[in-house]
């Protein structure tokens, strides 16, 4: 009897063993890493990735993924240099690169990024005027990342992108800005009407000066143009009658005079 309960308690003592070191066996995915803490020490390397032993309590074990995060940044109050309200909202790209400085030197580095995207945010398109937040958003973009990246690096993530998403104006604004596109748009018009107008007005000129050099060919102007007219329906023909046709009866009648008066 005493045998038999010598032998059962040696079995227990087998299962309890193979539950503890069984459950000491972690696996970590490839993209995985476990900062240690043993006895509240911190391990100088994270373990990782495969299977990793963990006993506990012993040993305690914070997971941490080295993939790329993205976060959404919520829109932002901010006023422009220019003393313009809006609202802008972003999106950053971040990962960790040292497992054991993420877990040790902040306390979640998952809030802490994200409050320091929005002050950051404020901070610089804060600077910036309402035209230059619209037409030049990759170089705040950078200049954003760059700041986000300073002040992240201490806690082991690296920013890689920062993009603005959305700007949202106040609606005065998005009217004026609508009355200046098109204002902008009439000047264009007007200011391509008056080149067409001046490069007309100096092909009119070279032809004048063509057809003063050769007169023969304001005949031919005026033949088409009377060829033009008769393929119109009107009921009245203005017939404009060159002075050089008369010409030669000018100078008849002037010989005449002439012989009249030697005579």
């Amino acid at each position: 009897m005493a045998q038999v309960q010598t032998l059962q308690s040696w079995i227990f003592l087998i299962v309890i063993v193979l539950i503890y070191f069984f459950s000491c066996i972690k696996i970590l995915k490839e993209y995985e890493r476990g900062v240690i803490f043993r006895l509240g020490r911190l391990l100088p390397q994270p373990k990782g990735p495969g299977i990793i032993f963990v006993f506990y309590p012993i040993d305690k074990m914070v997971r941490v993924s080295l993939r790329t995060i993205v976060m959404d940044v919520p829109p932002q109050d901010i006023i422009t240099k220019d003393n313009v309200s809006v609202k802008v909202n972003a999106v950053i790209y971040f990962r960790v690169i040292e497992a054991t400085r993420a877990v040790v030197e902040v306390e979640d580095y998952l809030f802490a990024t994200s409050q320091m995207a929005q002050t950051t945010l404020r901070s610089v398109l804060g600077q910036a005027e309402l035209d230059e937040l619209l037409s030049a958003r990759d170089k705040l973009n950078q200049s954003i990342q760059t700041i986000l990246d300073k002040h992240t690096d201490p806690w082991g993530i690296k920013v890689s992108t920062v993009e603005i998403k959305h700007v949202d104006l106040p609606l005065e604004m998005q009217r004026a800005m609508a009355r200046q596109a098109e204002a902008e748009r009439e000047r264009r018009a007007k200011v391509i009407s008056a080149e067409g107008d001046f490069q007309a007005s100096r092909r009119f000129a070279d032809a004048a000066r063509m057809m003063e050099r050769h007169p023969m060919a304001m005949q031919m102007r005026f033949l088409q143009s009377l060829s033009e007219i008769s393929t119109e329906k009107s009921s009245t023909i203005i017939f404009p009658l060159p002075i050089d046709l008369l010409e030669p009866f000018f100078r008849a009648k002037d010989l005449q005079k002439k012989d009249t008066s030697e005579q």
